[in-house]
């Protein structure tokens, strides 16, 4: 958390205010734990990769390449904190690097997960359809209504009340 709490860059210089990155970054942190836990994956590395998953956005306040500036991060932090295995640190670093890539199917459940969660979270506030239209290509935002609809049904929700 000190990461968060030290940022040095004000609500003014960035592209979202400090409580929504942190309402964000824990929402998807609960979301991945459930969905770890559904899909049978450790819920301890779903949460530690959800957590981080914009962690380079909270650092910097900027979402150009985050999930890329993110790796690094995460794996900084994950060998600072200790308690992970190297292959677990690889683990969650992939996941964090790749979760901006919603139209890609990877072989990992936990990059995957971080993307399902990621893409759920938003949809739960007010505004978030009119937020992905104007700001996601028609191709992404298909995508991410896909995974919405598909984690929706995973949770026994339904699927196609998507935005709130």
């Amino acid at each position: 958390m000190r990461y968060i709490i030290t940022t040095q860059v004000s609500d003014n210089n960035r592209e979202d205010s400090q409580v929504f990155e942190f309402m964000h970054a824990g929402g998807v942190m609960a979301i991945g734990r459930l969905l770890a836990s559904k899909r049978g994956l450790d819920v301890d590395i779903a949460s530690a990769a959800s957590i981080l998953h914009d962690i380079a956005v909270i650092e910097t306040g900027e979402y150009k390449d985050h999930a890329k500036r993110g790796g690094s991060i995460a794996q900084k932090i994950l060998k600072e904190v200790g308690g992970f295995s190297q292959n677990e640190i690889q683990t969650i670093t992939q996941a964090v690097l790749h979760h901006s890539e919603k139209e890609i199917h990877s072989n990992s459940p936990y990059t995957e997960l971080v993307k399902d969660a990621d893409v759920l979270e938003p949809s739960l506030y007010k505004n978030a359809e009119e937020y992905y239209r104007l700001h996601k290509p028609p191709e992404i935002f298909a995508e991410y209504l896909k995974r919405m609809k598909s984690v929706r049904k995973e949770l026994g929700l339904d699927p196609e009340k998507v935005f709130r």
